[in-house]
């Protein structure tokens, strides 16, 4: 049965249909509590000067999903969301002549990964703004993606990064199943329509046509990295290809990273590399986001993402995911 939670949800978004002349649909959100994200406001955290660094987190787990918590009274941003309305505003200012790149994330599906580092790119042709990436305490995975769209990554002395590689978490509870008696009544037009389905022990031919979806996503992550990072040996290559993670020493040796420092290092050289002696440091916040220095805190974050292809929770299935993530532990 559903629970109280989705009866309530379902209650506050339900449609009204109110029968006069004729039929008229009113739409609205009857949630008493919801309020309607507000504008992104310009927050100067340090420097001075006219010409403005405008510091971007690429933070939490990084999907395309947008969250809403606490019966929607709080609502966050998807990665993809956030980042594009942010690189939408500081098109709009001639002022942000460089752009900074927050990361502290251990990564997040292929998909917005790929999204955000296209965004970034974009950005870059058509601005002709300088970025910077600083990696904080992780910068793994998807997070590594993304860094390598900017013209120089920074490596906190104590930042994890790597993990070049995909991951499909899944589950088979079939045994379960059979102890308590509940049997597999799944139909299916096409021989792979189930593919991946925890419900049934996946046949070989089976993991062998996910292991190549996920073989292939590797490779696009790979000939980024390629790409990006033309210093890398083809013998580093090789050896980040089974999905290691590497500390700032370790990732600079590799030529994965540029330079090991800190984040006002960041922040010089991405005002350098603009061409200016001086600038100030801006985030883009709303009304009740909090930013007073480099350091204030991420905003930008999803929702906590189910890792396997069963909802343990709510006993229903949910739909598989492909991550450029790492997650140790799971």
């Amino acid at each position: 049965m559903p629970s109280a939670i989705a009866l309530l949800r379902f209650a506050l978004s339900i449609l009204v249909t109110l029968p006069l002349s004729g039929c008229i649909l009113v739409s609205a959100n009857l949630n008493p509590f919801a309020a309607e994200p507000q504008p992104l406001e310009e927050r100067v955290v340090s420097g001075e000067g006219k010409a403005k660094v405008l510091l971007i987190d690429i933070a939490h787990v990084i999907t395309a999903e947008d969250e809403d918590e606490a019966f929607g009274i709080r609502h966050r941003d998807s990665t993809t969301a956030r980042v594009q309305q942010e690189l939408e505003q500081a098109a709009k200012d001639d002022d942000v002549r460089a752009i900074v790149l927050r990361i502290n994330s251990p990564g997040g599906t292929v998909t917005a990964s790929d999204i955000v580092y296209q965004q970034i790119m974009d950005f870059k042709a058509q601005q002709h703004v300088p970025v910077v990436a600083q990696m904080l305490d992780m910068a793994t995975s998807g997070a590594y993606y993304i860094a390598l769209a900017a013209d120089e990554i920074v490596a906190s002395p104590t930042t994890v990064t790597g993990s070049v590689g995909v991951v499909m978490f899944g589950v088979n509870l079939s045994g379960l199943m059979e102890k308590i008696g509940v049997t597999n009544q799944t139909l299916t037009a096409g021989a792979h329509k189930d593919l991946g389905s925890p419900l049934r022990k996946m046949a070989p031919e089976e993991r062998a046509i996910l292991q190549s979806v996920l073989d292939a996503m590797q490779q696009r992550f790979l000939s980024i990295v390629r790409e990006r990072r033309p210093e890398a040996t083809a013998e580093t290559l090789q050896t980040i290809a089974d999905g290691r993670v590497l500390v700032a020493d370790q990732a600079l040796q590799a030529r994965l990273v540029d330079r090991i420092g800190y984040l006002d290092d960041a922040v010089g050289i991405a005002t350098r590399q603009a061409g200016e002696t001086t600038a100030r440091v801006v985030m883009y916040r709303r009304p009740q986001e909090y930013a007073e220095n480099i350091y204030s805190r991420a905003t930008t974050g999803a929702a906590q993402m189910n890792l396997v292809n069963f909802d343990l929770g709510g006993l229903g299935l949910a739909a598989p995911q492909f991550l450029y993530m790492w997650m140790p532990g799971h």
